[in-house]
Formats: C-alpha cells, sequence, structure tokens
C-alpha cells in the first residue's frame, strides 16, 4: 500500500499509478477508498459525453465491479445507467443490469432484461439461471413451459431443450431424452456424451439413458430404424456408428470396460477410418491401467491424420505415459524445427 502511495505521488499524472494505487485498496477490501480513488481519477478524464473511449470505458466496468462487491447494488444499477452510453461492451453493461435487478428484486424487469439476454445468445446457460430466478416458477409444468416458449422463438438452439433434462425425473425425463437423443443420433454428433456427463451422478437416469441407448443400437442393427415399432423413414449406417461410440463412451464411464471396448470395436470395425473412435479406444486402455496398447492406439489415431497437431500432442502425451520416451521424442519432432 506504501509503496503504491509513493509510487502516486512520484507520478500523479499517470493513470497506471491511480489504478494500481485503487486496486490495492480493492484487494485490502477497503472499498469505500477504492471507489473515491476511482473517482477522482475518473473526474480527472476528460471525454466528452458523446465520445466512446475503450480505456475510459474499462475504468467505469471496473468501478462497478466494485460497487457490486461491496454490495451497493443499488449505486451499481444507477451507476451503469448513467454511463451506459460510454460503455463499449453492450453484453456487459445488460448481464451487469440483469443481476443487479434480480438483486435488488425488481423481478419483472430483470425477466425482460435476461429475455433479451437470450434472444442475443440462446446458448449461454447462465442466462437460463437468471431468468428462473426472475421468473420464480412454482410448478415443474411452469418450468418446463419458459423453456418451451424459448425453444419455440429459436428453434435451431440446443440450451434449451437440454437445460430441462437437469431437472426433470421419471417417465418426463425419458419422453424428453427420447428426443434429445434421437435427433443428436440422426445429424451424428460427436460430443453427445460429453454435453450429458454432469447427469451421471444421477443413477436413475443412467439407467434410463443405458435402457433407451441399447434399445436404439438392438434396433438399428436390424431394421435401421431406433424402433422397431416405428413406421417412418429409416436412419443411415451413420446412426448406428454414433450410437456405439456414445455407448463405448457411456461404459467405460461406468467402469465396464469390456463392454466398453466392444463396442467401439464394432465401430471401428464399420468405420476403420475415423479418428475419434481410434482415440477412444486408446482412453478406454488407459483407463484399462494398459497404457502400452494406449499408446499404439493413439498412434493408430495419430496416422490417419498426421496433420492434426492435437492429436499428434495427445500421441506424444500416451507414450511418455507408456515411458516410451524416444518415440514420443520422434512424435514431437514432426512440429518442431
Amino acid at each position: 500500500m506504501e509503496t503504491r502511495y509513493q509510487l502516486l505521488q512520484l507520478r500523479p499524472t499517470q493513470r497506471a499509478s491511480w489504478i494500481g494505487y485503487a486496486i490495492a485498496y480493492h484487494l485490502l477490501k477497503d472499498y469505500d477508498m477504492a471507489l473515491k480513488l476511482l473517482e477522482e481519477f475518473r473526474k480527472t478524464q476528460q471525454i466528452p459525453p458523446n465520445k466512446i473511449d475503450y480505456e475510459y470505458s474499462e475504468l467505469i466496468l471496473y468501478q462497478n465491479q466494485v460497487m457490486r462487491e461491496a454490495d451497493l447494488f443499488r449505486e451499481s444499477l444507477e451507476h451503469i445507467e448513467t454511463y451506459e452510453k460510454q460503455i463499449c461492451d453492450k453484453l456487459m453493461v445488460e448481464e451487469i443490469k440483469g443481476e443487479m435487478l434480480l438483486k435488488l428484486e425488481r423481478l419483472k424487469e430483470a425477466s425482460e432484461v435476461y429475455r433479451e439476454l437470450i434472444d442475443r445468445n440462446a446458448e449461454n446457460w447462465h442466462y437460463y439461471e437468471g431468468l428462473e430466478r426472475a421468473l420464480q416458477p412454482r410448478t415443474l409444468e411452469d418450468r418446463l413451459q419458459v423453456y418451451e416458449e424459448i425453444s419455440k422463438r429459436h428453434p435451431r438452439a440446443v440450451s434449451p431443450r437440454r437445460l430441462p433434462l437437469n431437472f426433470v425425473t421419471g417417465e418426463k425425463f425419458r419422453e424428453l431424452m427420447d428426443k434429445w437423443l434421437r435427433v443428436n443420433f440422426s445429424k451424428g454428433c460427436p460430443p453427445l456424451f460429453t454435453t450429458l456427463k454432469s447427469l451421471y451422478y444421477n443413477t436413475e437416469k443412467v439407467s434410463t439413458i443405458q435402457e433407451l441407448v441399447t434399445g436404439y443400437e438392438a434396433s438399428l442393427k436390424t431394421c435401421d430404424l431406433f424402433s422397431p415399432y416405428e413406421n417412418r423413414e429409416r436412419e443411415p449406417p451413420t446412426t448406428l456408428l454414433w450410437v456405439r461410440y456414445f455407448l463405448a463412451q457411456h461404459f467405460d464411464k461406468l467402469g465396464q470396460f469390456s463392454v466398453a471396448l466392444d463396442y467401439i470395436n464394432s465401430a471401428i470395425a464399420s468405420t476403420p477410418t475415423l479418428i475419434e473412435l481410434f482415440y477412444l479406444k486408446a482412453r478406454i486402455y488407459k483407463h484399462v491401467g494398459n497404457l502400452t496398447e494406449a499408446a499404439r492406439w493413439m498412434d493408430e489415431a495419430q496416422s490417419l491424420d498426421t496433420a492434426d497437431r492435437f492429436v499428434n500432442s495427445k500421441c506424444a502425451q500416451y507414450m511418455l505415459r507408456a515411458n516410451m520416451v524416444k518415440e514420443a521424442e520422434e512424435m514431437c519432432s514432426k512440429f518442431t524445427r
């Protein structure tokens, strides 16, 4: 603190001296003093109200951050509304408004702000959380209705269809999960398992997912449909591939490595040119503890696309883990000069 004060005395005209001194008080949680310093410095900036200056904009946002940390919610909202036109980051302005309106329990205004934010970016989970806090739905049906309305407004958005899977249970979960899985398997979505991994803390939901996907796999093998009892257009062969890829990840997550290997081997047998399959097989062997075999399969994945730096780096990492130092050096040398 003393050092920052001396620097300010030595260079009172420099921006860094003022900001550094204010940050020192901010870190000590002396918010009042930090805000006084920031306000005094802001007054020295000769920025016309109709001009946008990026550094001045960041100063205002930092000033507002200190206010929020000091629980000065009303002051923060008034501050952001006063200087709104001089702030470059318009998205941050709206996010701060929504957060402060919630803190002040002005729920109707907060819901309007979060709806606008969702219209701007329908994939940000934080906006849905804010909207729920603003609307305060009392029942599960009301909560689902919120997401259904957004899904109709943004039919291509993923989040309004994915987020309800976090809180629904029972038959409703099965119904929504069935729709979600079918759409993603049909269009071929490699990161599908990653989007659902957060549900694996719930054994009931895991059982439902397993029952649905194993059912798809059995039906697709025989009649190219998700269910033998439906009359619709047949699925392409790639759908079965992505179902098996998902099941391999599913059983790997559950620690049933032999079953996972069976599914990934079936996928590789049908499509031996897809890097993701070999990459997953290497990961399964790594989880088993067979590091040499894991390195071998990761090398196989790397050989399918020698220009891919990510797979190359992963291959070197797996080789080092298996104590194959010389081979790892040779692998790294492909991308070094």
